[in-house]
């Protein structure tokens, strides 16, 4: 089977559950900000040099996975989304990025001003990766006020993650 199936040749994309809206829709535009903060976590994860440093941002990309599934499935399929046995966003999700937030924080890792990105390619591919972040938040508050997002944990998330984006970006700058 091809990757090209021409299905999407009409401007429309496929969600779970065989669903097809247009390319442009919410829900559409959440999810694929998600995957570009991926993708820039996945460059991120390529340019740090520190082997548990590049395990915590992949198990990162690994939860937003978690995270563009459930946004991929319209509120009426989301009881099969669970019965099929696929997770959905928790606050267990958001409270590994508090313990990230917090083990930096404890390093007394701090910032007068403004940060200006590009201290060194590690800290601005996290920087990157914070700013597709925001993007991705904006998206999918753009979905929640559209009355198609049902899970608000999505949206705290993600705020969380960008914090500790921030935080990693501020650690991996020379002191």
């Amino acid at each position: 089977m091809s990757i090209a199936t021409k299905t999407g040749d009409g401007g429309t994309t496929g969600l779970m559950y065989n669903r097809r809206v247009s390319k442009c829709h919410p829900r559409v535009e959440a999810y694929g900000a998600v995957d570009e903060l991926n993708a820039a976590l996945g460059l991120a994860r390529a340019s740090a040099p520190d082997p548990a440093h590049n395990a915590r941002l992949e198990g990162i990309q690994k939860d937003l996975v978690i995270l563009m599934g459930e946004l991929a499935t319209q509120a009426e399929d989301l009881p099969r989304y669970a019965k099929d046995g696929f997770s959905v966003v928790s606050s267990e999700l958001t409270a590994k990025l508090d313990l990230i937030v917090r083990e930096i924080e404890s390093r007394n890792i701090s910032f007068k001003g403004w940060a200006t990105p590009g201290a060194n390619l590690a800290a601005a591919t996290l920087d990157v990766a914070r700013t597709a972040c925001r993007r991705a938040e904006r998206r999918v508050c753009a979905l929640q006020e559209a009355g198609q997002l049902h899970n608000m944990e999505i949206i705290i998330y993600l705020n969380r993650l960008s914090d500790a984006l921030w935080l990693m970006a501020r650690q991996a700058e020379p002191s």
